[in-house]
């Protein structure tokens, strides 16, 4: 599903440049539910960031589903993220006049499906993180818990290949932030590939895999 090499990347810094990654290389197989721990400033993020297309290495090869993805412009990259990868956050991300039934709409509108079948696909997935009753609240109207799961229903009403969470619990008091693990577990049991960052090991014991990072290297790979 995903094969990174040697990937690189370095930002600039004066007349210096900061490397915070430095020569990744790692495959997540479909399927699989990894999850990446290390301390802050270790590249967690940033890597995170150009497996979700949201960035691009300074060097190295990123294949997707065999195809190198790594180095396409911002419009095709743009393309791919919004089709093949789902998003969830642990600030949630939504649109505080929007109710939850929009918000989970917008990803599909933005691809220009037909609104009576964006209408029922984002129904779907609000049920599938039940939440068929809260459909007509906006976010001030539901708790850290609910809001999170209709970011999760937003990520996966696109039907992506790949689901990438960045800290989902770092918001939540520790019994809804097993329900949301809870949740992706359950998507990844249907199939879904899914990638997470956390610094949490209670939370990452969900996972099938943690890779460790630090310092923009891979420590150890566990199963």
């Amino acid at each position: 599903m995903i094969t990174l090499t040697n990937i690189i990347k370095a930002y600039p810094l004066g007349h210096d440049q900061l490397v915070v990654l430095k020569g990744i290389s790692l495959t997540i197989n479909r399927g699989e539910f990894v999850a990446i721990m290390g301390p802050s400033g270790s590249g967690k993020s940033t890597l995170m960031n150009i497996i979700g297309l949201l960035d691009t290495p300074s060097s190295g090869s990123y294949l997707l589903e065999n195809a190198e993805v790594g180095s396409l412009d911002e419009n095709a990259q743009a393309d791919v993220r919004s089709k093949r990868i789902g998003f969830v956050f642990q600030a949630f991300n939504l649109l505080p006049r929007m109710d939850a039934l929009r918000q989970v709409m917008q990803p599909l509108l933005y691809q220009g499906i037909h609104r009576t079948q964006t209408e029922e696909r984002a129904r779907q997935a609000l049920h599938t993180v039940g939440l068929s009753e809260r459909i007509s609240h906006n976010p001030s109207e539901l708790s850290g818990g609910q809001q999170q799961r209709v970011a999760i229903a937003r990520a996966l009403v696109t039907d992506p290949a790949i689901i990438l969470a960045d800290e989902p619990t770092g918001a939540l008091d520790t019994q809804t932030g097993h329900e949301v693990m809870d949740i992706l577990t359950n998507l990844n049991k249907q199939g879904k590939t899914i990638v997470m960052v956390t610094h949490e090991p209670r939370v990452a014991t969900f996972a099938h895999r943690t890779i460790s990072i630090q310092d923009g290297l891979i420590l150890t790979k566990k199963q």
